[in-house]
């Protein structure tokens, strides 16, 4: 519901910027022989034509609507150019009218802080810079305005018949008598219209605006007057704005609540509120929607500009109408799998381009029950920590679906694979990802720290950069929701297993990275069966006598033996070789670190090593017939404690193979105190008699 905000402030200007049939343009920018013609932006599908996306002006007034079809627009304008939107994975492609759309933003952004309402419209709060121009250049003392500033429309501005409109609107603009209000909104007049030239110039893209001095009457007077237009909403003409506007037309009021609105108490236009008191609406529609009502009776909105350019989300959806419905969980896969995947694309080019992340993943949907009318809009909505990679996201956008058609049929039960069903079908599918942060500054991942290359990588590859934290703490299930665990048991007993590689056998799939981050494969054996690595091996155990030439030295843990097409591992899989060449690599800033880590104290006790661990020395190395990898130890406690510590995140460890995360969170503990009472700090202490007395 919308939340009532009190004005802070009535003399702000506020404009809403609203491109004119902007899919039409974009095209019509591609094709410059579309302008001035005909033309509409149709859907994929070849049902009836397609669906109609967006009209240009001259076909509308042909007597083409956007709620016709493409077959009806040609039998109501034979002349009209039916343009496809761009298809991707079987679905519309938007991408370049988004990217047309930040073009316009670019330019808007220069004069005032601007929220990016769609991809087509904009809000600008531009009191400052109208401000700052009421000082120094006033429309009063201004002599020559802009053609486009005099064809604005001044609501409230009576014009006499035979006279000039433009000499009219020159003499509101240049009103020595007017209110503070409104010599404002005169200066906001002005700036909006160089700014609509601006974006003309720059981006050959004609928009409409509306001035006013909240979001909610500028939103209204935008659509007043169109195409390549503004409209002024002075404060004196407010109520008759609002007195004759449908109350459907409205924004939040175009769905139940304007209905009950119309039902129970008889209002058909805004201006009918005000006859309601504020406590006789707080008692039909509570306090807050009540007071809601009873502000924008009044045209009160105190609702800011959010100073956002980017969006607050990113999905991906598509319907399924009639016969095209989906009656299997394979033919809803696949689709699912196609919408991630372009959601996954979205969210790494918001991470390399913006470097934000999204923390949750959410699935829509529509569906229908046999037998029942009433359940196309019960579908529940599922949420989900958000995990970075096409293949994790899929997976968890599954997971969704099931527990969200679970919950859909109830009683019923429904096949997981197989022909269609009887019982259900899916009309619309969509996923999205929500609460997009930027990333902290001076976040980098590990490797950032590496000197050296891992042995499975291209050289050609750059460092990462960038560091996707988990959205929550991550769970034994990889994020996935306790609710859904408890009904998918399966899925939170999935475990991801990592190994070395031979970067020398060409069967084997390398870690792949992608727009600055890395993702993991999916290592599988020429057999197809997974690969993995084998502990327990046979280990070689230190003689006691060598024990005090390693009392020192960090023990590690030796990397098992990896079975893979007959062939043995040869590769130093420690992260200690990845540390070799640190100190070369780094740079004098860093060095100055380094001092903050010299009194940290990392040392290892072989005592409380398993029985599985393995032991080396500097001198020793382990026979790679019994299945391990020669691992080199840095000499002495002195060399570890070089490093940095803090300048490592710890959640980024999470990423390394299993064998490496043991061997780095060892590093990283420090070595536990012996738990030795001291003399006298028992509790029987302080109940022993007083020797002294």
């Amino acid at each position: 519901m919308p939340v009532a905000r009190r004005e802070t402030c009535d003399a702000r200007v506020i404009a809403h910027v609203d491109m004119d049939c902007f899919y039409v343009q974009v095209e019509q920018r591609k094709q410059p022989n579309l302008r001035g013609l005909p033309a509409a932006v149709i859907q994929y599908n070849s049902y009836k034509g397609g669906a109609l996306i967006a009209v240009s002006y001259e076909a509308r007034r042909c007597g083409v609507k956007r709620s016709m079809r493409g077959d009806e627009a040609k039998e109501a304008c034979p002349q009209i150019e039916l343009v496809q939107v761009p298809v991707a994975r079987g679905k519309a492609d938007l991408n370049s009218y988004r990217n047309a759309g930040s073009e316009v933003v670019s330019v808007l952004s220069h004069k005032g802080r601007c929220e990016r309402a769609s991809i087509d419209e904009v809000y600008l709060d531009l009191t400052h810079a109208a401000e700052t121009m009421l000082v120094e250049t006033s429309p009063e003392s201004m002599q020559d305005f802009e053609e486009e500033v005099l064809k604005s429309h001044v609501l409230g501005l009576e014009i006499e018949d035979g006279s000039d409109t433009k000499e009219e609107v020159r003499k509101w603009l240049c009103r020595s008598d007017a209110s503070y209000q409104d010599k404002l909104l005169a200066c906001g007049a002005v700036i909006v219209s160089d700014l609509r030239m601006q974006v003309l110039k720059d981006t050959e893209f004609t928009c409409s605006a509306g001035i006013a001095h909240n979001k909610m009457l500028a939103k209204l007077a935008s659509a007043m007057n169109k195409p390549a237009q503004q409209t002024v909403v002075p404060h004196s003409s407010v109520e008759g704005l609002l007195a004759s506007l449908p109350i459907k037309k409205m924004k939040h009021l175009g769905g139940k609540l304007g209905s009950s609105l119309q039902c129970d108490l008889g209002v058909n236009t805004v201006g009918d509120l005000l006859q309601f008191s504020e406590e006789k609406l707080q008692q039909w529609y509570g306090i807050n929607t009540g007071t809601w009502l009873w502000n924008i009776a009044r045209g009160i909105s105190g609702e800011e500009v959010e100073g956002r350019l980017l969006p607050k989300s990113h999905g991906s959806g598509k319907t399924f109408p009639g016969p095209q419905a989906l009656k299997t969980i394979d033919s809803v896969q696949h689709w699912l799998n196609q919408l991630c995947e372009e959601l996954n694309e979205r969210l790494y080019s918001d991470l390399d381009q913006n470097k934000r992340i999204a923390q949750t993943l959410t699935l829509h949907g529509r569906a229908y029950k046999t037998g029942d009318s009433d359940s196309l809009r019960k579908f529940p909505s599922k949420s989900c920590p958000l995990r970075y990679g096409t293949r994790k996201i899929q997976e968890d956008a599954l997971i969704l679906f099931q527990a969200g058609l679970r919950d859909f049929l109830g009683s019923y039960s429904f096949k997981v694979h197989g022909n269609e069903n009887s019982i259900w079908g899916v009309t619309s599918l969509s996923v999205s990802a929500s609460k997009i942060v930027s990333i902290p500054s001076g976040t980098h991942s590990i490797a950032k720290y590496f000197g050296g290359q891992f042995p499975s990588s291209s050289t050609s590859n750059p460092s990462i950069d960038i560091v996707i934290h988990d959205a929550v703490p991550s769970s034994p299930s990889g994020m996935v929701p306790y609710d859904l665990q408890l009904q998918y048991p399966d899925y939170a007993e999935m475990k991801h297993s990592n190994a070395c590689l031979d970067p020398q056998d060409p069967s084997n799939h390398s870690t792949t990275k992608v727009e600055g981050l890395t993702e993991e494969s999916s290592f599988m054996s020429p057999s197809g069966s997974e690969d993995r690595v084998t502990h327990g091996e046979p280990h070689r155990v230190l003689p006691e006598k060598d024990l005090s030439h390693v009392s020192n030295l960090s023990s590690l843990k030796a990397v098992g033996k990896k079975k893979r097409a007959g062939k043995m591992l040869h590769e130093n899989c420690s992260i200690i070789n990845i540390f070799n060449n640190y100190h070369n690599s780094r740079s004098s800033l860093e060095q100055k670190n380094v001092s903050n880590a010299h009194d940290v104290k990392i040392s290892l006790s072989l005592e409380s090593q398993s029985a599985d661990d393995s032991y080396s020395t500097c001198n020793e190395e382990i026979d790679t017939n019994k299945g391990g990898c020669s691992v080199g130890v840095p000499q002495g406690r002195e060399t570890w404690s070089s490093y940095n510590i803090d300048e490592i995140d710890p959640s980024i460890i999470d990423e390394l193979p299993p064998e490496i995360q043991e061997e780095f969170r060892t590093w990283l503990r420090p070595q536990k105190r012996p738990n030795v009472a001291k003399r006298g700090s028992s509790i029987t202490h302080y109940f022993l008699p007083d020797k002294s007395r």
